[in-house]
Order: C-alpha cells, then structure tokens, then sequence
C-alpha cells in the first residue's frame, strides 16, 4: 500500500491488472463487464469498435476507459466506482488522480476495428500485458527479452507510439515503469530538474523508439532520482510533479467546447508534396517563411504589408494574408483539418492539438501546428471542386462538414468514432445560463419527454431559441452538438428541404435527403439516446407543404409507423428517440395561424420574461447600475401596459434577452438597447397610437438619464 496520500490510486490499478489477467481467454465476458460497468456509471459507453458491435478487446484499452483527458472528475469516479463493484476490487475507490496520465480520447483504443486490425494484434497486446507484469515481479534477463520483442511489436502498430505503450505501462506498474508521455517528456527535458550534463546522456526519443532506447532511458532516469534527497524520487512522483509544471508553465486551455469547433480544408504543400511528413510527424504546416514568425504580427493589414513588402508590392496578397492570419488567431487545439490533394481529394483527417508555433530549423513550411492525424487514405472530396486556397474554415457551410465526417464515420462535433468529446450539461448548468425557475425547467422537461413535440412561443427577447438547445443538452446530460440540430423555416422552405427531393446536378437531377431525414436516420440506431430537432421560426414555413405525410408521423403514439415517401420507394419512420421542439414569435402579426392538424401534434409552453427569476437578479446585482435597475424597472412596468393592452397582450411583452450579456452597463449602451431596438418596436405595436408611444419613449429615455 502506498503511503503518500496522493497516489492512493496505486492500489486500486495494480489490483485490476491482476484481475483483468484472468480474462484473457475469457474477453467476451470483459466485453459484458465493460457493459455492466457503464450501465452502473450512468455513462454513455465509448465506440470500441465499428458500429460499437465490439468483438474483441485489450486491457490498456480498457484501463483507457477512465483514464481520459476529456473526463471530467466527477465522470471519471462514477467510472472507477462501477469498475470496483463490476471487477471485484478490494482496494478503496481514488480520492485523487495525481500523476496519472491521461489518454487523448482520439486515440484511446490499443487496437483497430475489426475490419482493419491484424489477427494477433489484440492477442498481442494481451501477451505485452502479461509480459509486463512477469517482468515487474521479477526482472530476470529472460523476462526482459520477452518484453522487449513484444514491446516493440505493439509500439509499431498504427497510432501506438511510445508515448501511448508507456502510459498504459504506467498505469499497470507505475512503481516499475515510467510513462513517456508529452507532460513527463516537456518535464524530464526543459523542467530543470534534471540537469544538462545528464540529459546529455538520455537517448533520443521520437514519437516511435525500440525497448532498447526506452528501458535505456527508463534505468538512468531511476537511478538518478534514487541519488536525489528531494522528490521526486520514484516514477509516480515524478509524474505528478510534471503534471504540476506543466499547469503552472503554461495556462491550460478549456475543454473545448463542441459548439465552438471550426473545420477546415488544409493543402499540405503544393499537390499535397509535404502530407506524408506531416502525417509522420504530427502536425500540419504553411509556408510564407519569409515575414517569420506570424504571431508577431498584431493586424492581419500587418501580414499583407509584409507579404508584399517581401515579394511583390503590386500583388494584394488578401487571400494570403487572411489564411495565415486564420492560422495563427483563429484555428485553435480541439478543430478539425480534413488534408486534400488537388480540387477532388481528402487525403486525411486529424484533430488540432497544440497552439501556433513558428519553426526556424525546418527547411521549409516553417509555420507549424501539432495535429493527432486520426485517418489517412483516399476519399472523393463530396462537393463539386475543394477550396483552392492552402486553408480554408468551412465551418459554415454545414452540409459540406456533414458530408466530411460522414466520410470518416465521425459525428458534426468533431469527436472520432472511438468517442465523442462532449462536456457535461446538467440541470444546474441550464438553470445558470437561462433565466427560466427551476419549476417552470420541471414542467417544460417533463412536457417535451412525454408529448415529444413541443412549442415554445413567447414575446421577442425571451430567449426561446436560446432555451431550446440548452433544454435539449440538459436532458441530454452533455453538451453535445451532434445530437441536436437547428433548421429555420421560411416561406420557400420546402417538403424537398424537409425530406427528400430531386436536385440540380451535373449530370441532370439526382434525389436528395433532406435535414429531417438525414438527422432522423442519424439517430435511429442510437435508440437509447434522445436526439433533438429545432425549427426555429416555425411558424413562418407553409406548414401542410413541409411535413407532408410527416404529420402523422410526428406523434408520439405514431413513432415507428411506416409510411411511404413521396420521392422514394422506402418506408419511413420517426425514431421513438427523435424530439422536435419549435419556436414562435407570438408578437408576428404577418403570419397565419398554425395549421390545426400540425397543432394538436405539439404541446405549447408559453415562455415568459425572466426578469423576475434568480438568475437575472443575481446578473443585474452584478452590474451595480442605478441606470439599468431604473430601466428594467420602467420595462417592467411597460410589459404591464402592453398586457392591459387588448389589441397587444402579453405575447407582446419586451423579453429580457434585450438586457442580457452585458459587460457593463453603460449610458451609451443602454441608450442604443432603447432607441435601436425597444423604440421601434413599440412604433410597430402602436402604430395607431402615437401619443401612447411618445409617452413610453418618454419614460424609457428619462429611465438612463
């Protein structure tokens, strides 16, 4: 047992090892175990093989299940907890993780699906297991030839560097085996710890390196530290304090956030001439070594200058200068890069994970950021003709990224098919970004999980459609992207936008799916998970010509019922998990009512301003503004006479999204919220009252005087 409180964990790993080896000619009940232990979790089960029909797996793989950088801690001990009662641990569950190196969750499985990987790789990695743990109980020469052969075996499968195999070493035996990981690599080599004279004497290490060099640099690094009369002393510590310099070297970057993922279109090099060196080496690059360093450079204007200053002063380098600005500013760790080759050619796929750096020592493309290239192959670009440029964000166009991921079976957010990277979103967290009391969050859920169809209608400014997706990720349990989408419905929206219909094309016309359908087959196999669809604006859209059919489809008793499609022999259905949740200006006199065959299908929730809720009161103590406080309060008492109001109602109440957002409350932004957005609104609601609308004009504006 380990005495330093803070590797309490030690006990817990070595004891499961011990215990996943009784499984090694019994995995399919290790499969079921894994089953059990994220069923008991409460947590949705990661890819481990294609269309999650897992037929085989190893123990680094699983040790790899909770040991994610992309779980947070609460996640992670709902894991460990399951993993206890499901194997029979003994050892008490981790308080703490500390010095416990953690997966890319892009590259979490030892293994390649079962169509790609070789008949003994996972039987490989079985044998690397039980070779370990021979070797650390007793470190004979036999033992160590045995390990060293299977060692190098399973470093040289694809995506297995050295860095990988060592961590799960580590966590089998971390008393035995130190993890060569980026963090305790960064340490070992700039920390100062270790001093000059004795890096000197490490060898070499690249991203894949025989046992020979590891066990080398395992074995000086030991004897070294037991020299030391201050910690570290061991591997564990060791770890720890990496993972301590490294927080305090360097800021940490937030997990990023699905939403905000950008995808982009990269050309490695002219005819895709550098991709196999970036793809060897991690990491995408772009030329103009010429102006140096781009981070250097505070105006994207700046670039330009120097892009013609350096070549040609009469060229408007625009298109250039906007791309390395994009490179170094805007592209970030957490996006997506799909590498082409020429107009008609994905050649690759990879995850962006370090920030811009500028490299002097290459011979060209000194421009450099590290990618994890997860795929690399060849794939028909699935539009007409790629971006020409040498990057380009495509984040909006939605349809090409969707056809992207498609290609690699991948979800919009980014996340690979081992897992998808998705923060977790509760209840508390929705009731902190929206202004709604938890009762009113009680009813709505419970509403939308039992009639399916719901409509939230309200004034403008109540923040419907900003409700509507943070409702879906509460229930959902994550903020997870690629299980809600958001279409808008307008006047030419179509059953062909809708569903499916014949297009344009180049050979003439071809059938197309349309968002309804496509994101309905999407979550028709994910049958456990609830998947939501968001109009917005619905009720602009010719309602009996965009659904079609669908309106039987759509209620809650008919989920599951076939119908014939319109434009093709097929049956379709809408998937038991699918949610529709739609939005309605109440205040939009143009439109029509909604259709009453489409009506009774959805309940209505009537969305009210949040001004009086918990949440905006805290955010308007925070503001500290006499001005605001007059303002929300003439606003309030607005809403009062607009409700009096006969021919108006509270469907027209002023919302408090209006208000929201503010860093602080300024004379001069709240006089633009007044006279740029509530003035004309109120000229709109009375516009056969003048006198009525000067004196609440009147009121507003002595409100911020």
């Amino acid at each position: 047992m380990n005495a330093d409180l803070r590797f309490d964990w030690f006990d817990f790993y070595t004891e499961l090892a011990q215990k996943l080896r009784s499984y090694r000619n019994d995995r399919r009940e290790l499969i079921e175990k894994i089953k059990q232990v994220f069923s008991i979790a409460g947590v949705r089960i990661p890819k481990l093989d294609q269309d999650n029909q897992i037929t085989d797996v190893d123990p680094f793989t699983f040790y790899g299940l909770f040991n994610k950088s992309s779980l947070s801690e609460t996640v992670r001990v709902k894991i460990v907890g399951a993993v206890k009662d499901v194997m029979g641990i003994n050892a008490p569950i981790p308080t703490t993780f500390s010095g416990v190196p953690c997966v890319n969750p892009l590259n979490a499985l030892w293994y390649h699906y079962v169509e790609q990987r070789g008949v003994e790789d996972v039987n490989n990695l079985w044998r690397f297991f039980e070779s370990a743990l021979e070797y650390s109980k007793s470190p004979t020469p036999e033992n160590l030839a045995d390990l060293s052969k299977l060692f190098d075996c399973v470093v040289n499968m694809k995506h297995n560097g050295n860095g990988k195999v060592t961590m799960g070493l580590f966590w089998i035996a971390p008393d035995v085996f130190l993890s060569l990981d980026g963090t305790n690599e960064k340490y070992i080599f700039s920390s100062g710890f270790f001093p000059q004279k004795f890096l000197k004497t490490l060898p070499h290490l690249e991203y894949k390196v025989p046992f020979s060099t590891y066990h080398e640099c395992v074995e000086k690094v030991r004897k070294y530290l037991l020299r030391r009369e201050s910690k570290p002393r061991n591997f564990m510590e060791l770890s720890a304090a990496a993972y301590d310099y490294v927080k305090q070297t360097k800021q940490p970057n937030p997990q990023q956030d699905p939403e905000s993922i950008r995808y982009w279109i990269y050309a490695p090099g002219e005819n895709a001439n550098s991709w196999e060196e970036c793809y060897q080496n991690g990491i995408m690059a772009i030329g103009w070594n010429e102006i140096g360093d781009l981070s250097l450079y505070s105006t994207k204007s700046e670039i330009r200058h120097a892009l013609q200053e350096a070549n040609d002063s009469t060229h408007s380098f625009i298109m250039s200068a906007h791309a390395t600005w994009q490179f170094v500013n805007v592209m970030k760790p957490g996006d997506i890069v799909f590498a082409k080759k020429g107009a008609h050619t994905i050649v690759g796929r990879g995850v962006v994970t370090s920030d811009y750096s500028f490299d002097d020592l290459r011979d060209d493309l000194k421009n450099v950021r590290e990618v994890n290239w997860t795929h690399k192959g060849i794939w028909k670009y699935p539009a007409d003709n790629a971006p020409l440029k040498t990057l380009t964000d495509v984040t909006p166009y939605t349809g090409i990224v969707e056809k992207l991921n498609e290609l690699f079976d991948v979800d919009i957010d980014g996340g690979d098919p081992t897992v998808p990277v998705c923060p977790e979103y509760t209840v508390e967290d929705f009731l902190k970004e929206v202004y709604m009391d938890r009762s009113s969050y009680d009813a709505l859920s419970r509403l939308i999980r039992n009639k399916k169809n719901v409509i939230l209608q309200g004034a403008p400014g109540v923040g419907k459609t900003f409700v509507a997706k943070r409702l879906a990720y509460s229930i959902i349990g994550a903020k997870d992207p690629s299980r809600v989408m958001t279409v808008q419905f307008h006047q030419s929206y179509s059953y062909e936008d809708f569903i499916m219909g014949f297009r344009p094309c180049e050979t003439g016309f071809e059938l197309r799916r349309g968002a309804f359908y496509n994101f309905c087959k999407k979550a028709e196999p994910d049958s456990d998970n609830p998947y939501f669809f968001i109009i917005d604006e619905i009720n602009r859209g010719n309602l009996s010509k965009i659904f079609g059919e669908l309106f039987m489809l759509i209620e809650k008793d008919k989920r599951r019922v076939e119908l014939q499609l319109l434009y093709a022999d097929e049956n379709f259905s809408v998937p038991e998990n699918v949610y529709i949740i739609g939005m309605m200006n109440t205040a939009d006199r143009s439109l029509a009512m909604l259709d009453y065959a489409l009506r009774r299908r959805f309940a209505f929730f009537e969305m009210k301003p949040g001004f009086e809720t918990d949440g905006f009161c805290k955010y308007q103590r925070g503001l500290k503004s006499a001005k605001f406080d007059q303002l929300i309060q003439c606003v309030e008492e607005l809403n009062v006479a607009i409700a009096a109001d006969e021919s108006l109602g509270d469907g027209f109440f002023i919302g408090h999204s209006f208000f929201c957002n503010l860093e602080e409350a300024s004379a001069q932004t709240l006089t633009e919220i007044v006279e740029y957005e509530l003035i004309p609104l109120l000229k709109e609601y009375w516009f056969d009252e003048p006198l009525k609308v000067k004196n609440w004009i009147d009121n507003l504006r002595n409100a911020i005087k």
